[in-house]
């Protein structure tokens, strides 16, 4: 649910609960309103402890085994790339 839909329950049951005076008979809106505010505070709650759990971290040791050491030759040679664009007719693009 996230904690902007959890705050928004709680938002619309107070309103239910405290600002309206509606009657159907068979609903009671003031009913309907602490309803909501409860789904949305549990559900706040539930959010947060998620949120919390997932920050926690653990860290781990890893002890060196061998040393690897590698050789990278150098590239003593020098590479030229030219490009030649030709025209249908074989001359060379000026």
């Amino acid at each position: 649910m996230g904690i902007g839909g959890s705050i928004f329950l709680i938002a619309l049951g107070a309103i239910f609960a405290f600002a309206v005076e509606f009657d159907l008979g068979w609903l009671d809106i003031n009913v309907v309103g602490w309803v909501l505010m409860i789904a949305g505070l549990a559900g706040l709650l539930l959010t947060i402890s998620f949120w919390q759990s997932r920050r926690r971290t653990t860290t781990t040791v890893v002890q060196p085994t061998e040393r690897v050491e590698r050789v990278v030759p150098v590239q003593t040679e020098r590479i030229e790339e030219r490009r030649e664009v030709r025209r249908p007719s074989g001359r060379l693009y000026e």
